[in-house]
């Protein structure tokens, strides 16, 4: 292995450990030393590797909402062209692949507020990336309402975010399904004729 692959390796041994660990038991309760030990590698090398634990941090959220991005982007080029096809084809696709690993869901949804300023601008990001995304979808549908798109976007991503952390925490979990209908049904009352 090169010098390069080496240190990819590393990196990508981090990152599994960190996604595991800071899903549970959680960023806050993740050390450095337990990372290394998980991932098999020494302390020296974490920090060729990343700076701290937030940046880490910051590293996996991205990859988590890069790989939502994309699978709900191409759930939406494959929807049917409606306003009801894209929502409900874009809301199952994202909550489908969050839910599809806890941890990916823990990651983008509760440690993302549990690491306060840690990963602020990446949550803001992510959030604007989507918002784009539901923009987009709807953007052909315009006519249906008069109210303000990106507003209108970034509210059915907070019932979005707090639907999965509803799913996350609640002792008794609502099934997927159930969690998809909801969300659609507030998607078209929120993007439908005003």
């Amino acid at each position: 292995m090169s010098a390069e692959q080496r240190l990819a390796d590393r990196r990508e041994r981090l990152m599994t450990a960190a996604y595991t660990l800071y899903a549970k038991p959680g960023f806050a309760a993740t050390t450095i030393e337990r990372l290394c030990s998980e991932a098999r590698i020494s302390n020296r090398a974490f920090y060729e590797c990343f700076g701290g634990r937030e940046e880490l941090l910051r590293a996996l959220h991205e990859r988590c909402v890069e790989e939502s991005l994309a699978f709900v982007a191409k759930a939406l080029q494959e929807a049917p062209d409606t306003l009801a096809g894209r929502v409900e084809a874009g809301i199952r696709a994202y909550v489908e692949f969050a839910t599809a690993d806890w941890r990916r869901a823990r990651i983008m949804h509760v440690e993302v507020r549990r690491s306060g300023d840690v990963l602020a601008m990446s949550r803001q990001r992510a959030v604007d990336s989507f918002a784009r995304l539901v923009e987009e979808a709807s953007a052909d549908f315009q006519q249906a309402s008069p109210l303000n798109r990106r507003l209108v976007a970034l509210g059915v991503i907070g019932v979005l975010q707090e639907l999965l952390i509803e799913w996350l925490l609640s002792e008794d979990q609502p099934e997927i399904d159930e969690l998809v209908a909801v969300a659609v049904h507030i998607f078209n009352r929120s993007l439908g004729p005003g």
